[in-house]
């Protein structure tokens, strides 16, 4: 039976010859992630239903980034708990203060997931695997706990949406302006429980960061995962990495779809989500008259290196508007390490902005950037809900790294060819 890239990755996974969308299936995991919020709870269901081993010790990754350094004393005890559960259980990939960085940036970046995995994550954004040809999806801790002691889950296979990528982006676009575009068109329920493939002779033209952040962001179309078909820019950017074998898997020519959609990348704008839903889009150049009090450069979004250096292009001889803050936070060590060998901190530092450790802390509403009634962000982060940053009168307007630097130069909301 002809199937599309996810149903070939879970048929394999799951020893099956084929699958069909609704089929119910147990595979085996390649990788299964916890963070320092999400972790904890895993733990304790681990713990409270008798396992005493883990599956496999290379194939489980505990990465300590939402509160981390740890911002206060729960915060800490979380951070304790994994740590002393990763020394008991001799967990390879245990990541924390001084060897850490956003998870979802993180992984990719060690080579820890590849084409044809199958991996599971206790955080929704575990979607951004996809980028590199595996199956990736969010699930809750306690499918977490069982992951972590048997290398199993259980999946309702998902049907598929077609993206058919064509053209090539315009100057100041990246793949931040294509997923909001996308999620603009469709809606943040357009994809529920489905797999999101693209495919097409635009994919050949973006770059690994682009499509890790779509990827990164399916989930906020409802979708399951979200998934690109593996190319040389693909099998370039994970042989660098590699730390296990990797499959590549087709869809079929004749795979079904529940619909095809066809995107012309040339087409499309700097775009932003504005408050609050994603799928709130428009054109950064249309809302000028927009004026922001913070913006946030980071996340397991948009904290990669292209996005330092898009960041730092922009803000080179140029300052933050009086009235406007600026956190800039890279996504991993190594990437903050290549800011400070590039000359990128001294910008920023010079621009006015603050640079901080690798971590996801607003993002959430967790700390490093909590914003105050009333007040307003552009933020290259995934998520806009009501509250999402801090007080629930705020209003976060998500964009581009180099839409929300250059609104962090004009004072409001800007489309950075205007500048």
């Amino acid at each position: 039976m002809a199937m599309t890239m996810t149903q070939k990755i879970l048929a394999a996974h799951a020893g099956l010859e084929s699958v069909v969308p609704g089929q119910l299936i147990k595979a085996k995991l390649d990788m299964v992630l916890g963070n320092d919020i999400t972790s904890p709870v895993a733990i304790n269901e681990f713990e409270k239903f008798g396992f005493t081993e883990v599956f496999d010790k290379e194939k489980i990754s505990l990465v300590m980034d939402h509160f981390v350094p740890n911002k206060d004393i729960k915060a800490a005890e979380q951070t304790k708990q994994c740590r002393c559960f990763a020394g008991e259980h001799c967990i390879k990939n245990y990541y924390d203060v001084g060897d850490m960085g956003i998870e979802h940036a993180l992984l990719p970046e060690k080579g820890l997931v590849g084409p044809g995995d199958v991996i599971i994550g206790a955080d929704s954004h575990t979607c951004t695997y996809g980028a590199l040809g595996a199956f990736s999806t969010g699930v809750g801790s306690t499918d977490m706990a069982a992951g972590m002691a048997t290398g199993e889950a259980w999946f309702k296979v998902p049907s598929a949406i077609k993206f058919n990528l064509t053209g090539k982006l315009k100057e100041c676009c990246s793949g931040k302006d294509v997923i909001l575009y996308i999620i603009g068109k469709i809606g943040v329920d357009g994809a529920l429980y489905k797999s999101m493939e693209f495919m097409g002779e635009g994919v050949h033209t973006l770059s690994m960061d682009d499509r890790l952040c779509m990827a990164n962001m399916a989930i906020e179309a409802g979708a399951k995962n979200g998934i690109f078909e593996v190319d040389d820019i693909t099998l370039d950017y994970y042989k660098e990495r590699m730390t296990h074998p990797y499959t590549v898997y087709t869809a079929d020519p004749d795979a079904e779809y529940d619909e095809t959609i066809d995107i012309d990348l040339s087409v499309i704008e700097p775009t932003v989500a504005c408050p609050h839903l994603p799928e709130n889009t428009k054109d950064a150049s249309v809302l000028n008259d927009v004026k922001i009090d913070q913006c946030v450069i980071g996340s397991c979004t948009n904290g990669r290196i292209s996005d330092m250096e898009i960041a730092a292009e922009i803000f080179k001889d140029r300052h933050v508007a009086k009235g406007v803050r600026c956190i800039i936070i890279p996504a991993t060590q190594a990437i903050y390490l290549e800011c400070v060998k590039r000359g990128y901190m001294e910008i920023f530092i010079n621009a006015g902005c603050v640079v901080s450790t690798p971590t996801c802390g607003p993002c959430l509403g967790g700390y490093m950037g909590i914003l105050a009634a009333d007040e307003v962000a552009v933020a290259t982060t995934n998520r806009n809900f009501v509250g999402r940053m801090g007080h629930i009168s705020s209003k976060i307007y998500l964009a581009s790294p180099a839409t929300a630097a250059a609104s962090a130069v004009k004072g409001h909301i800007c489309d950075p060819r205007a500048l």
